[in-house]
């Protein structure tokens, strides 16, 4: 029987986990999570075109909320968009973890010092050895990557009455554009809870949590003039990739990365949950569990998206280099103008030929002479 270890419990790693024990019982694995509790504190959402049906099994019984639509709001186009979209909270991903795994299958606050290619080093000394090591611990610095970042601080509030919001609402980009494309990101989680994010698309990784709490708080008396608690806060400054070399993330690497940190993500959305969901459906229908096996299929994988969403990279650096920081918005306004099947195929990193076609259409967003200077950088 191959024995693997799983180097992290965030939402990739838990998620491999998760797939192992639904899929492949005869697969003996140890899940190590630094932490008390499986996957942090974080609010992970899709849309339900980024995970195809066959894979769905995996997402049973975690999705906290699921809405039918989903709007978005600019200066010159709001529209309700009729693509489903779902929201899992850390907490649904631990507890799933917690009734699916054996007590000898995971360890909760296990610190991990090093990845080896067969072992896994904790601190205080401990070894761990195993035929397969996956690395799904957190992102580190990208040097090899040129790269913008989406950074944003969310905070859930329980209002005294209902808020009256129905539908997620993505994008907001009617508040005052700052630090780059800024946009307000709203989920009601109930009739009487919201949350609420200050969202960023900003050339710099800094986060003024203080400031962004006030706009928040601003954000949620706008909303409803209701009182309302804020219960909870998170926060997190997420790559959004202009260019760069993927192999730069994998040089060092002795075991496969199956997170953020090995580059799966949407280049521009920074979305990680479908690539994890894939990631974890792969493993599970593997017959050689050895490092020296999923190293290469991993690393392949990663490589393959990396040429198929070239063209998302060139979008990134119309947001970024092509635009105004205030006049960013643009960008997505004048995507959000296109059908639900295309807007559908964007979120899911799926676009045909004739969609980037119809993507770059019609009247530029941007002045012409820096949007054909951002497209002439290519991969720089």
């Amino acid at each position: 029987m191959s024995r693997v270890i799983i180097a992290g419990g965030g939402l990739a790693g838990s998620l491999a986990a998760l797939a192992l024990a639904r899929h492949r019982p005869d697969v003996e694995f140890l899940l190590l999570e630094q932490g008390a509790a499986f996957g942090g504190n974080h609010t992970w959402s899709y849309f339900d075109t980024d995970v195809p049906p066959e894979s769905r099994w995996l997402l049973y019984g975690l999705a906290a909320n699921h809405w039918p639509k989903h709007e978005v709001h600019f200066p010159n186009r709001h529209r309700t968009i009729a693509i489903g979209y779902n929201s899992i909270r850390s907490r649904n991903l631990h507890e799933a973890l917690h009734e699916a795994l054996r007590p000898d299958q995971y360890r909760l606050e296990a610190r991990i010092a090093a990845v080896g290619s067969t072992s896994v080093l904790l601190d205080g000394g401990e070894t761990l050895e195993a035929d397969g090591v996956l690395d799904a611990r957190g992102p580190i610095a990208m040097p090899g990557l040129n790269l913008g970042w989406q950074k944003f601080v969310g905070r859930y509030y329980r209002f005294q009455r209902p808020h009256g919001v129905r539908l997620p609402v993505i994008m907001d980009a009617t508040v005052e554009q700052t630090d780059g494309y800024r946009f307000a990101y709203s989920l009601p989680i109930s009739r009487s809870e919201l949350l609420i994010e200050d969202t960023y698309y900003s050339a710099t990784p800094v986060l003024d949590q203080e400031a962004l709490r006030t706009r928040i708080d601003a954000l949620a008396t706008a909303t409803c003039d209701a009182a309302a608690e804020a219960t909870e806060e998170e926060s997190g400054v997420l790559p959004v990739v202009i260019g760069g070399s993927i192999d730069s993330l994998w040089q060092d690497a002795r075991a496969p990365l199956i997170g953020v940190r090995g580059g799966f993500f949407h280049p521009t959305t920074s979305y990680s949950l479908p690539d994890a969901v894939a990631n974890a459906v792969l493993l599970a229908g593997q017959t050689d569990f050895r490092t020296a096996a999923l190293l290469p299929l991993f690393q392949n994988r990663a490589r393959q998206l990396w040429r198929e969403r070239a063209f998302f990279r060139l979008l990134n650096r119309m947001l970024f280099r092509a635009a105004e920081p205030d006049q960013a918005y643009r960008v997505l306004e004048h995507f959000y103008r296109l059908s639900p099947a295309v807007i559908g195929r964007f979120y899911a990193a799926q676009l045909t030929s004739l969609d980037k076609l119809r993507v770059l259409s019609g009247k530029p967003p941007v002045p012409i002479g820096r949007a054909l200077s951002a497209l002439r950088q290519g991969a720089a």
